[in-house]
């Protein structure tokens, strides 16, 4: 991490498994951008992205790989490679066990070094996208853009295609059919329609969903975090 810290490796949007970089750091400046748009009475298509079994997929050998190109050469590259390999799985049900199989990919979960691992491999995804934003928090993905007509859509599902070759090159996945669509629109517009594919499966389009244990939803209101009774009131909230 001093190495990567060192030389700026990690990319700035990423929040997750870093010094001074949170859940908190993560949703502030992530809603405080998507507020300055909507202030500006522009829609934001917002993209919530799912990886499919993300820390188990990591493949070893390009990880390694990227490890090289960051600058973890050497001895380093060697000891994080004898970290990874020579791992096997069985399940046991009932008393009976199945035969082992080699661990081919994945960062071990549960230890210090494999969220660093996971960073690392997925460091490069920002680097895809062209025309819109980006957020990652360890598995956590987001895209948004704001749209103004159908050329901004366009772009957009542009930047989906360039993840999905992404994916191909780096051996990772989303899951389509956990990936959600919230359409920010500003108080009194009317919303642009737009929809999305991912693998060729058109995304779900929700009025909010989860993200970071925070509900986004389409009006970016906070009145779904509390009950009534529990809201602050005076002339400072709007």
């Amino acid at each position: 991490m001093k190495h990567f810290d060192k030389h700026n490796i990690l990319k700035d949007n990423k929040h997750g498994f870093r010094k001074r970089r949170s859940c908190e750091t993560q949703l502030l400046t992530t809603v405080h951008e998507l507020l300055s748009n909507i202030a500006q009475k522009n829609q934001v298509d917002i993209i919530l992205l799912d990886f499919a079994k993300a820390f188990d997929k990591v493949p070893h050998r390009r990880l390694l790989h990227k490890l090289d190109y960051y600058g973890d050469r050497g001895q380093t590259n060697t000891w994080i490679q004898s970290f990874l390999e020579k791992r096997h799985q069985q399940v046991i049900l009932d008393g009976a066990k199945s035969a082992t199989a080699d661990v081919l990919s994945g960062v071990p979960q549960g230890t210090v070094l494999g969220p660093l691992l996971f960073l690392a491999h997925i460091n490069d995804l920002p680097d895809r996208i062209t025309y819109s934003s980006s957020k990652l928090f360890a598995d956590d993905s987001m895209l948004f853009r704001t749209i103004q007509d159908d050329s901004d859509r366009a772009r957009l599902q542009e930047d989906l295609g360039a993840l999905e070759q992404w994916e191909h090159e780096c051996q990772m996945s989303f899951n389509p059919s956990k990936c959600t669509v919230i359409r920010a629109v500003p108080k009194g517009c009317k919303p642009i329609p737009t929809q999305y594919q991912l693998h060729g499966q058109t995304l779900e389009t929700v009025e909010g969903s989860k993200y970071l244990g925070v509900t986004l939803t389409e009006t970016l209101s906070w009145d779904t975090q509390t009950p009534p009774a529990q809201r602050p009131t005076g002339p400072w909230v709007s």
